[in-house]
């Protein structure tokens, strides 16, 4: 007969594979380092076969443990969808949620859908705008969260959710080739992706200059398809149609931004069950680098 996975196990993989460390791992299951560790190896030993190459300093996964982490996440995630439609049925309530446009065009569609099917007695109410309007709102009270972009290692604000890589993209090939001023396609001032090309730009020593202003993703798309210049977008955002022009193109290096959960305080029921959602399912996204551990007792307040 084929072996029964323990959930209690698999989510223990599951936090250490996407944590990176087992310390970080146990600190979100509130076990121990040994225990955390004696659990991966029942689960091996249940499975017959290594889930993961360890040495004094890191590990890795194994092929096996590749398969089984694709596997662990779609069964948890119906896991928790379940026991939270059975025990929080009844809970109801509206969360006022703020993000920038683009990062919830691209990535907040199906995490805010699997979070309505299990809460359907909670009302979503999302805003999309500019991260510096989305703070001001945010203090002035509008939003119960709000995920904003920030420098990495930049602003305290928050807890990291998200690192986005950024890149040039164009309609054309070529668009470093071209002589005179570099013409870009922005958001308004301040913005984390103007201020990146920009400084990208001076320190390249290339002259620019502002073509296009959109406070829209759509907008700005629409003008660089129509050739009035080039962009700077996170990489998963780029169009297909669009040409992602790297170093050896002559494009300027530019390091990676970060999306960061705020949250109000005091935080009703609903909202702390959403900011939890949002972070265990961006972390299991393929790719994602590990955020710190959710906790709501440690997560940065702001309130009036």
């Amino acid at each position: 007969m084929l072996p029964r996975l323990d959930f209690d196990l698999l989510r223990t993989f599951a936090t250490v594979a996407e944590t990176g460390n087992l310390t970080r791992a146990g600190e979100r299951l509130l076990l121990s380092q040994p225990t955390v560790s004696l659990q991966l190896k029942r689960l091996e030993e249940q499975l017959g076969c290594s889930l993961m190459e360890r040495t004094p300093r890191s590990f890795s996964l194994t092929a096996e443990g590749e398969t089984l982490l694709s596997y662990a996440r779609r069964i948890l995630a119906l896991t928790d969808e379940a026991v939270a439609r059975l025990v929080e049925p009844t809970m109801e309530g509206l969360v006022r949620l703020g993000t920038p446009e683009d990062f919830a065009t691209t990535h907040l569609s199906g995490v805010l859908a699997r979070f309505a099917e299990a809460h359907p007695n909670v009302a979503l109410e999302v805003t999309t705008d500019l991260t510096l309007n989305l703070i001001e709102r945010f203090k002035e009270g509008e939003f119960d969260l709000v995920l904003i972009k920030r420098e990495p290692m930049g602003p305290t604000e928050g807890v990291r959710v998200w690192r986005e890589p950024l890149v040039w993209a164009s309609t054309r090939p070529d668009p470093f080739d071209r002589n005179g001023p570099l013409p870009l396609v922005v958001s308004p001032h301040p913005c984390v992706y103007r201020k990146r090309a920009t400084q990208a730009l001076d320190r390249a020593g290339r002259p620019w200059r502002i073509a296009y202003t959109s406070t829209s993703l759509a907008g700005a798309q629409a003008a660089v398809r129509a050739g009035l210049g080039l962009t700077v977008l996170p990489k998963e955002m780029v169009p297909e149609d669009f040409f992602i022009i790297d170093t050896a193109a002559g494009a300027p290096d530019l390091s990676d931004t970060e999306i960061a959960l705020m949250t109000a305080s005091p935080l009703p029921v609903p909202a702390e069950r959403l900011a939890a959602h949002m972070v265990r399912s961006l972390e299991r996204r393929e790719g994602m680098p590990p955020a710190r551990p959710w906790n709501s007792q440690r997560a940065i307040h702001i309130s009036e």
